[in-house]
């Protein structure tokens, strides 16, 4: 089997809401729109995130986003009226700050800073 992308999905309850947040999240517009209650994010030339509306399956998604500076992107996100989690402390220098979407999905954003 020969995969070409990864595509992370968080289904939500109301696409239009969670569409304005994760725009915010991810500083700019969806990528694409290719049909009524979904929209993409390519975030890597493999790595894509879905939006996707399913309010029965709402808020259930863990989606973990490695950032090159967490401090900074932590700034960002308060600029634009997204408040993290506290940072924590992982093993090998790794730290990591939760942030949840309006429907409960949980992204965590990750610095992992190469040795």
């Amino acid at each position: 089997m020969s995969v070409t992308h990864v595509l992370a999905v968080a289904p939500v309850r109301e696409i239009e809401a969670a569409v304005a947040f994760y725009e915010r999240l991810l500083g700019r517009p969806a990528d694409a729109r290719p049909m009524a209650g979904l929209a993409d994010w390519h975030l890597t030339p493999g790595g894509w995130l879905q939006v996707f509306q399913d309010p029965e399956h709402a808020g259930r998604t863990l989606l973990n986003l490695v950032v090159p500076d967490l401090d900074r992107a932590l700034a960002e996100l308060a600029d634009r009226g997204i408040t993290a989690g506290p940072v924590a402390p992982g093993k090998d220098r790794v730290r990591f700050a939760p942030v949840t979407d309006p429907d409960g999905n949980r992204v965590t954003l990750i610095e992992h800073p190469i040795t």
